[in-house]
Protein backbone atom coordinates (compact mmCIF):
# COMPACT_ATOMS: atom_id res chain seq x y z
CA UNK A 1 0.00 0.00 0.00
CA UNK A 2 2.71 2.51 0.98
CA UNK A 3 4.78 1.56 -2.08
CA UNK A 4 1.77 2.29 -4.28
CA UNK A 5 1.23 5.63 -2.54
CA UNK A 6 4.91 6.57 -2.91
CA UNK A 7 4.82 5.74 -6.61
CA UNK A 8 1.66 7.81 -7.08
CA UNK A 9 3.18 10.80 -5.26
CA UNK A 10 6.44 10.54 -7.21
CA UNK A 11 4.69 10.34 -10.58
CA UNK A 12 2.30 13.20 -9.79
CA UNK A 13 5.03 15.55 -8.58
CA UNK A 14 7.24 14.75 -11.57
CA UNK A 15 4.38 15.65 -13.91
CA UNK A 16 2.96 18.70 -12.13
CA UNK A 17 5.60 20.73 -10.21
CA UNK A 18 6.12 23.94 -12.24
CA UNK A 19 9.56 25.25 -13.13
CA UNK A 20 11.08 27.58 -10.53
CA UNK A 21 10.88 31.25 -11.55
CA UNK A 22 11.81 33.38 -8.53
CA UNK A 23 12.45 36.40 -10.77
CA UNK A 24 8.77 36.56 -11.76
CA UNK A 25 6.58 39.32 -10.23
CA UNK A 26 5.22 38.44 -6.81
CA UNK A 27 1.62 38.44 -8.03
CA UNK A 28 2.52 35.88 -10.70
CA UNK A 29 4.28 33.68 -8.12
CA UNK A 30 1.20 33.81 -5.87
CA UNK A 31 -1.09 32.86 -8.76
CA UNK A 32 1.19 29.93 -9.65
CA UNK A 33 1.22 28.80 -6.00
CA UNK A 34 -2.59 28.89 -5.83
CA UNK A 35 -3.01 26.88 -9.05
CA UNK A 36 -0.50 24.28 -7.84
CA UNK A 37 -2.06 23.94 -4.37
CA UNK A 38 -5.54 23.47 -5.87
CA UNK A 39 -4.21 20.78 -8.20
CA UNK A 40 -2.44 19.13 -5.26
CA UNK A 41 -5.72 19.01 -3.36
CA UNK A 42 -7.66 17.70 -6.34
CA UNK A 43 -5.07 14.89 -6.60
CA UNK A 44 -5.70 13.93 -2.95
CA UNK A 45 -2.26 15.11 -1.81
CA UNK A 46 -3.08 18.21 0.29
CA UNK A 47 -4.12 17.89 3.95
CA UNK A 48 -3.06 14.25 3.91
CA UNK A 49 -3.70 13.66 7.65
CA UNK A 50 -6.48 16.28 8.03
CA UNK A 51 -10.12 15.22 8.69
CA UNK A 52 -11.89 14.24 5.49
CA UNK A 53 -15.18 15.94 6.51
CA UNK A 54 -13.46 19.34 6.22
CA UNK A 55 -11.54 18.73 3.01
CA UNK A 56 -8.58 16.69 4.22
CA UNK A 57 -7.63 13.20 3.07
CA UNK A 58 -7.91 11.34 6.40
CA UNK A 59 -4.71 9.40 5.71
CA UNK A 60 -1.90 8.32 8.05
CA UNK A 61 1.21 10.10 9.34
CA UNK A 62 3.30 7.49 7.51
CA UNK A 63 1.75 8.61 4.20
CA UNK A 64 2.43 12.26 5.09
CA UNK A 65 6.07 11.30 5.72
CA UNK A 66 6.22 9.60 2.32
CA UNK A 67 4.83 12.69 0.63
CA UNK A 68 7.37 14.93 2.42
CA UNK A 69 10.26 12.67 1.42
CA UNK A 70 9.22 12.68 -2.24
CA UNK A 71 8.44 16.42 -2.23
CA UNK A 72 11.94 17.16 -0.86
CA UNK A 73 13.30 16.40 -4.34
CA UNK A 74 11.31 19.32 -5.81
CA UNK A 75 11.00 23.05 -5.27
CA UNK A 76 7.27 23.28 -4.57
CA UNK A 77 5.80 26.79 -5.00
CA UNK A 78 3.91 26.47 -1.71
CA UNK A 79 5.94 28.63 0.67
CA UNK A 80 3.16 31.23 0.94
CA UNK A 81 0.89 28.59 2.52
CA UNK A 82 3.29 27.42 5.25
CA UNK A 83 1.81 29.57 8.04
CA UNK A 84 -1.76 28.58 7.18
CA UNK A 85 -1.10 24.88 6.65
CA UNK A 86 1.47 24.46 9.42
CA UNK A 87 -0.03 26.62 12.20
CA UNK A 88 -3.41 28.30 11.64
CA UNK A 89 -5.15 25.37 9.95
CA UNK A 90 -4.23 22.75 12.57
CA UNK A 91 -5.38 25.16 15.31
CA UNK A 92 -8.69 25.68 13.49
CA UNK A 93 -9.12 21.90 13.39
CA UNK A 94 -8.31 21.63 17.11
CA UNK A 95 -10.32 24.59 18.47
CA UNK A 96 -12.60 25.96 15.75
CA UNK A 97 -16.38 25.69 15.81
CA UNK A 98 -18.04 23.41 13.29
CA UNK A 99 -19.04 26.51 11.30
CA UNK A 100 -15.46 27.86 11.32
CA UNK A 101 -14.03 24.54 10.13
CA UNK A 102 -16.63 24.30 7.37
CA UNK A 103 -15.93 27.90 6.29
CA UNK A 104 -12.13 28.05 6.41
CA UNK A 105 -10.39 24.66 6.26
CA UNK A 106 -11.18 23.54 2.70
CA UNK A 107 -10.29 26.93 1.06
CA UNK A 108 -7.04 26.88 3.06
CA UNK A 109 -6.15 23.37 1.88
CA UNK A 110 -6.94 24.29 -1.74
CA UNK A 111 -4.79 27.42 -1.59
CA UNK A 112 -7.77 29.66 -2.30
CA UNK A 113 -7.11 31.69 0.86
CA UNK A 114 -3.78 32.58 2.49
CA UNK A 115 -3.34 32.92 6.27
CA UNK A 116 -0.92 34.65 8.62
CA UNK A 117 -0.30 34.51 12.38
CA UNK A 118 -0.66 37.79 14.34
CA UNK A 119 1.14 37.23 17.67
CA UNK A 120 4.40 39.26 17.92
CA UNK A 121 4.39 42.90 19.02
CA UNK A 122 7.13 45.56 19.32
CA UNK A 123 6.75 45.80 23.13
CA UNK A 124 6.29 42.11 23.88
CA UNK A 125 9.34 40.39 22.38
CA UNK A 126 9.49 36.69 23.26
CA UNK A 127 7.02 37.26 26.12
CA UNK A 128 3.91 36.85 23.95
CA UNK A 129 1.63 37.16 26.99
CA UNK A 130 2.72 40.82 27.37
CA UNK A 131 0.99 41.85 24.13
CA UNK A 132 -1.02 45.07 24.21
CA UNK A 133 -3.32 44.91 21.16
CA UNK A 134 -6.82 45.33 22.61
CA UNK A 135 -10.16 43.88 21.52
CA UNK A 136 -13.16 45.55 23.22
CA UNK A 137 -16.71 44.19 23.02
CA UNK A 138 -19.16 46.64 21.43
CA UNK A 139 -22.65 45.16 21.07
CA UNK A 140 -22.42 42.19 18.70
CA UNK A 141 -18.90 43.12 17.57
CA UNK A 142 -15.34 43.34 18.84
CA UNK A 143 -13.29 46.49 18.10
CA UNK A 144 -9.54 45.90 17.71
CA UNK A 145 -6.74 48.48 18.08
CA UNK A 146 -2.99 47.85 18.21
CA UNK A 147 0.10 46.82 16.27
CA UNK A 148 1.73 43.52 15.34
CA UNK A 149 5.22 42.96 13.90
CA UNK A 150 7.33 40.23 12.23
CA UNK A 151 4.14 38.91 10.62
CA UNK A 152 5.25 36.56 7.82
CA UNK A 153 3.27 36.81 4.59
CA UNK A 154 0.73 39.35 5.87
CA UNK A 155 0.94 41.28 2.59
CA UNK A 156 -0.52 38.27 0.73
CA UNK A 157 -2.93 37.02 3.40
CA UNK A 158 -6.72 36.88 3.33
CA UNK A 159 -7.12 35.89 6.98
CA UNK A 160 -5.08 36.08 10.16
CA UNK A 161 -5.15 34.35 13.54
CA UNK A 162 -5.00 37.33 15.91
CA UNK A 163 -4.17 37.20 19.62
CA UNK A 164 -5.55 40.25 21.48
CA UNK A 165 -6.12 41.33 25.06
CA UNK A 166 -9.81 41.27 26.01
CA UNK A 167 -9.60 41.59 29.80
CA UNK A 168 -6.78 43.73 31.24
CA UNK A 169 -8.10 43.13 34.76
CA UNK A 170 -6.91 39.52 34.50
CA UNK A 171 -3.23 38.46 34.82
CA UNK A 172 -1.39 38.66 31.52
CA UNK A 173 -1.87 34.99 30.57
CA UNK A 174 -5.62 34.92 31.31
CA UNK A 175 -7.25 37.94 29.63
CA UNK A 176 -6.40 37.04 26.02
CA UNK A 177 -8.64 35.87 23.15
CA UNK A 178 -7.82 34.51 19.68
CA UNK A 179 -9.78 35.84 16.69
CA UNK A 180 -10.05 35.12 12.98
CA UNK A 181 -9.39 38.44 11.19
CA UNK A 182 -10.26 39.43 7.63
CA UNK A 183 -6.97 41.00 6.48
CA UNK A 184 -8.86 43.07 3.87
CA UNK A 185 -11.19 44.65 6.47
CA UNK A 186 -11.29 48.46 6.90
CA UNK A 187 -8.70 49.58 9.45
CA UNK A 188 -6.12 46.85 8.71
CA UNK A 189 -2.82 48.29 7.38
CA UNK A 190 0.12 46.09 6.31
CA UNK A 191 3.67 47.48 5.87
CA UNK A 192 6.42 45.08 4.63
CA UNK A 193 9.79 44.99 6.47
CA UNK A 194 13.01 44.24 4.53
CA UNK A 195 15.54 41.98 6.28
CA UNK A 196 19.30 41.59 5.74
CA UNK A 197 18.83 39.06 2.92
CA UNK A 198 17.31 41.91 0.89
CA UNK A 199 13.87 40.29 0.93
CA UNK A 200 10.68 41.40 2.69
CA UNK A 201 9.15 38.29 4.25
CA UNK A 202 7.90 40.12 7.36
CA UNK A 203 5.44 42.93 7.96
CA UNK A 204 4.15 45.42 10.46
CA UNK A 205 0.35 45.21 10.79
CA UNK A 206 -1.75 48.01 12.30
CA UNK A 207 -5.33 47.68 13.55
CA UNK A 208 -7.31 50.91 13.80
CA UNK A 209 -10.88 50.40 15.05
CA UNK A 210 -11.17 47.11 13.14
CA UNK A 211 -14.59 45.53 13.73
CA UNK A 212 -14.87 41.76 14.11
CA UNK A 213 -18.12 39.79 14.36
CA UNK A 214 -18.83 37.87 17.57
CA UNK A 215 -18.29 34.54 15.80
CA UNK A 216 -14.71 35.53 14.94
CA UNK A 217 -13.57 34.18 18.31
CA UNK A 218 -11.42 31.05 17.88
CA UNK A 219 -11.76 28.93 21.02
CA UNK A 220 -13.18 30.74 24.05
CA UNK A 221 -13.19 34.37 25.16
CA UNK A 222 -10.33 35.11 27.62
CA UNK A 223 -8.89 31.62 26.96
CA UNK A 224 -6.58 32.83 24.19
CA UNK A 225 -3.43 31.70 25.97
CA UNK A 226 -4.54 28.09 25.61
CA UNK A 227 -5.24 28.74 21.91
CA UNK A 228 -1.83 30.42 21.58
CA UNK A 229 -0.01 27.49 23.21
CA UNK A 230 -1.89 25.14 20.88
CA UNK A 231 -0.81 27.12 17.82
CA UNK A 232 2.77 27.54 19.07
CA UNK A 233 3.00 23.77 19.48
CA UNK A 234 1.99 23.31 15.84
CA UNK A 235 4.38 26.11 14.84
CA UNK A 236 7.40 24.49 16.49
CA UNK A 237 6.72 21.14 14.87
CA UNK A 238 6.10 22.87 11.52
CA UNK A 239 9.36 24.84 11.68
CA UNK A 240 11.57 22.18 13.27
CA UNK A 241 9.95 19.21 11.60
CA UNK A 242 10.20 20.26 7.98
CA UNK A 243 12.13 17.89 5.74
CA UNK A 244 15.35 19.39 4.35
CA UNK A 245 14.77 20.23 0.72
CA UNK A 246 17.32 18.97 -1.76
CA UNK A 247 17.53 22.42 -3.37
CA UNK A 248 18.42 24.00 0.01
CA UNK A 249 22.07 25.10 -0.42
CA UNK A 250 22.71 24.22 3.26
CA UNK A 251 21.35 20.66 2.98
CA UNK A 252 23.91 17.87 3.42
CA UNK A 253 23.77 16.62 -0.17
CA UNK A 254 24.30 20.10 -1.62
CA UNK A 255 27.21 20.82 0.71
CA UNK A 256 28.82 17.53 -0.39
CA UNK A 257 28.44 18.67 -3.99
CA UNK A 258 29.88 22.09 -3.09
CA UNK A 259 32.90 20.38 -1.48
CA UNK A 260 33.31 18.19 -4.55
CA UNK A 261 33.31 21.12 -7.01
CA UNK A 262 35.83 22.99 -4.83
CA UNK A 263 38.11 19.94 -4.37
CA UNK A 264 37.58 20.04 -0.60
CA UNK A 265 36.34 16.49 -0.03
CA UNK A 266 39.78 15.28 1.11
CA UNK A 267 40.06 17.92 3.85
CA UNK A 268 39.65 16.07 7.19
CA UNK A 269 37.85 19.03 8.81
CA UNK A 270 35.37 19.19 5.93
CA UNK A 271 34.82 15.41 6.07
CA UNK A 272 34.25 15.51 9.85
CA UNK A 273 31.82 18.41 9.46
CA UNK A 274 29.86 16.70 6.69
CA UNK A 275 29.67 13.43 8.64
CA UNK A 276 28.36 15.22 11.74
CA UNK A 277 25.86 17.15 9.62
CA UNK A 278 24.54 13.97 7.98
CA UNK A 279 24.12 12.36 11.40
CA UNK A 280 22.24 15.38 12.75
CA UNK A 281 19.97 15.62 9.69
CA UNK A 282 19.13 11.93 9.90
CA UNK A 283 18.51 12.00 13.65
CA UNK A 284 16.17 14.99 13.37
CA UNK A 285 14.31 13.37 10.48
CA UNK A 286 13.73 10.19 12.53
CA UNK A 287 12.68 12.20 15.60
CA UNK A 288 10.13 14.14 13.56
CA UNK A 289 8.82 10.92 11.99
CA UNK A 290 8.25 9.55 15.48
CA UNK A 291 6.41 12.72 16.55
CA UNK A 292 4.10 12.39 13.56
CA UNK A 293 3.40 8.72 14.19
CA UNK A 294 2.58 9.41 17.84
CA UNK A 295 0.35 12.36 16.87
CA UNK A 296 -1.42 10.05 14.41
CA UNK A 297 -2.02 7.65 17.31
CA UNK A 298 -3.60 10.43 19.40
CA UNK A 299 -0.57 11.72 21.35
CA UNK A 300 0.15 15.37 20.37
CA UNK A 301 3.84 16.41 20.46
CA UNK A 302 3.30 19.01 23.20
CA UNK A 303 6.57 20.33 24.60
CA UNK A 304 8.53 17.92 22.39
CA UNK A 305 7.77 20.34 19.55
CA UNK A 306 10.32 22.62 21.24
CA UNK A 307 12.93 19.88 20.88
CA UNK A 308 12.23 19.69 17.14
CA UNK A 309 12.32 23.48 16.79
CA UNK A 310 15.57 23.89 18.75
CA UNK A 311 17.26 20.96 16.98
CA UNK A 312 16.21 22.38 13.60
CA UNK A 313 17.75 25.78 14.42
CA UNK A 314 20.99 24.20 15.67
CA UNK A 315 21.15 22.04 12.54
CA UNK A 316 21.10 25.16 10.37
CA UNK A 317 23.92 26.77 12.37
CA UNK A 318 25.89 23.53 12.03
CA UNK A 319 25.35 23.62 8.25
CA UNK A 320 26.52 27.25 8.10
CA UNK A 321 29.73 26.21 9.90
CA UNK A 322 30.34 23.42 7.36
CA UNK A 323 29.60 25.79 4.46
CA UNK A 324 32.26 28.13 5.85
CA UNK A 325 34.79 25.27 6.05
CA UNK A 326 34.14 24.47 2.40
CA UNK A 327 33.77 27.91 0.84
CA UNK A 328 36.22 29.85 3.02
CA UNK A 329 36.21 33.57 2.25
CA UNK A 330 33.92 32.92 -0.73
CA UNK A 331 31.11 32.39 1.79
CA UNK A 332 31.37 36.12 2.56
CA UNK A 333 32.40 37.53 -0.87
CA UNK A 334 31.80 35.82 -4.19
CA UNK A 335 32.08 36.59 -7.89
CA UNK A 336 29.31 38.92 -9.13
CA UNK A 337 26.71 36.96 -11.04
CA UNK A 338 27.48 33.69 -9.27
CA UNK A 339 24.11 32.00 -8.66
CA UNK A 340 25.82 29.54 -6.31
CA UNK A 341 27.28 32.41 -4.25
CA UNK A 342 23.97 34.31 -4.15
CA UNK A 343 22.02 31.26 -2.98
CA UNK A 344 24.56 30.40 -0.29
CA UNK A 345 24.70 34.00 0.96
CA UNK A 346 20.92 34.26 1.27
CA UNK A 347 20.77 30.93 3.13
CA UNK A 348 23.55 31.95 5.53
CA UNK A 349 22.08 35.40 6.17
CA UNK A 350 18.65 33.89 6.82
CA UNK A 351 19.99 31.43 9.42
CA UNK A 352 19.94 33.78 12.47
CA UNK A 353 16.15 34.04 12.04
CA UNK A 354 15.91 30.30 12.73
CA UNK A 355 16.93 30.98 16.34
CA UNK A 356 14.22 33.63 16.74
CA UNK A 357 11.18 32.65 14.64
CA UNK A 358 8.58 30.66 16.58
CA UNK A 359 10.22 31.52 19.92
CA UNK A 360 13.91 32.00 20.62
CA UNK A 361 16.31 29.18 21.40
CA UNK A 362 16.29 30.38 25.02
CA UNK A 363 12.49 30.09 25.18
CA UNK A 364 12.67 26.54 23.77
CA UNK A 365 15.31 25.55 26.34
CA UNK A 366 13.12 26.89 29.16
CA UNK A 367 10.15 24.86 27.89
CA UNK A 368 12.26 21.71 27.57
CA UNK A 369 13.74 22.21 31.05
CA UNK A 370 10.39 22.96 32.66
CA UNK A 371 7.95 20.63 30.91
CA UNK A 372 10.13 17.69 29.82
CA UNK A 373 13.03 17.53 32.27
CA UNK A 374 11.04 18.74 35.30
CA UNK A 375 13.59 21.40 36.26
CA UNK A 376 12.52 24.32 38.50
CA UNK A 377 10.81 27.18 36.66
CA UNK A 378 12.38 30.60 36.32
CA UNK A 379 10.95 32.95 38.99
CA UNK A 380 7.92 34.85 37.59
CA UNK A 381 6.95 37.91 39.63
CA UNK A 382 4.01 39.11 37.49
CA UNK A 383 2.02 35.92 36.91
CA UNK A 384 -0.85 36.83 39.30
CA UNK A 385 -0.93 40.63 38.86
CA UNK A 386 -3.71 42.20 36.73
CA UNK A 387 -2.26 43.23 33.36
CA UNK A 388 -3.36 46.86 33.64
CA UNK A 389 -1.11 47.23 36.74
CA UNK A 390 2.04 46.02 34.91
CA UNK A 391 4.62 48.27 33.28
CA UNK A 392 5.06 46.37 29.99
CA UNK A 393 6.56 47.71 26.75
CA UNK A 394 4.95 51.08 25.99
CA UNK A 395 2.29 50.64 28.66
CA UNK A 396 2.50 53.47 31.20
Amino acid sequence: MTDDFRARVRDWLAANVPDSSEDAPAEELIATAKRFQAALHDAGLAGITWPSQFGGQGRSAAEQQIFDEEAAAHELPTGVFLIGLGMCGPTLVDLGSTEQKARYVRPLLRGEEIWCQLFSEPGAGSDVASLQTRAVRDGDSWVVNGQKVWTSGAQWSDHGALLARTNPDQPKHKGLTMFVVDMHAPGVTVRPLRDMTGRAPFNEVYFDDVRLPADAVLGEVDAGWFAAVTMLGHERVSIGGSVRRRYDPLAYHNLVELARTRNRLDDPLVRDGLAALYTAERALSLFNARLRQEADAGSPPGARGSVAKLAGAELLWQAVHVAGLIAGLDAAAWDPGSAEGDELAVAINATPASSIAGGTDQVQRNIIGDRILGLPRDPVADRDIPFRELRVGTQA
